[in-house]
């Protein structure tokens, strides 16, 4: 008999969230609740502002591309990273926060734009993800 694959997913969705309420914790042991609570929400403000100055850079990036009539893939990465970053920063915790911040500083987010891409690939090669193009019309 076979058992279905249970994903790992809520597990480690709950012990992130257990790690971050016990980070948050410390950090108010070491410098005071006030001040945890202030760089709470400066990182929240600070994930807002850099996904719209982030993003508007990306934007304008990917439209260049596809006015020279280049696939705007590099920069879909770019958006993708900026996303993901923005609403780590935004989310509430210090550990979310450092991931956040390395996935919007322009010298750090190749890393993970080439994480997400050597992903997508495996997704392709495996049959896991296809990508349909659109019509050929003009």
């Amino acid at each position: 008999m076979m058992q279905k694959k249970q994903s790992k997913l809520p597990l480690a969705v709950f012990l992130l969230a257990l790690m971050e309420l016990w980070f948050i914790f410390m950090v108010g042991k070491w410098i005071g609740g006030w001040a945890t609570l202030a760089l709470l929400i400066g990182s929240g403000a600070l994930g807002a502002w850099l996904i719209k100055t982030e993003g508007r850079k990306v934007w304008q990036q990917a439209r260049q591309q596809m006015e020279a009539g280049q696939a705007p893939g590099h920069s879909l990465l770019e958006g993708l990273c900026v996303l993901a970053g923005g609403i780590l920063l935004i989310a509430p915790g210090f550990l979310s926060d450092i991931v956040g911040l390395t996935m919007l500083l322009p010298f750090t987010r190749p890393l993970y734009r080439l994480y997400i891409y050597r992903w997508l690939e495996r997704k392709v090669r495996n049959g896991q993800f296809s990508i349909y193009g659109g019509s050929n019309r003009r």
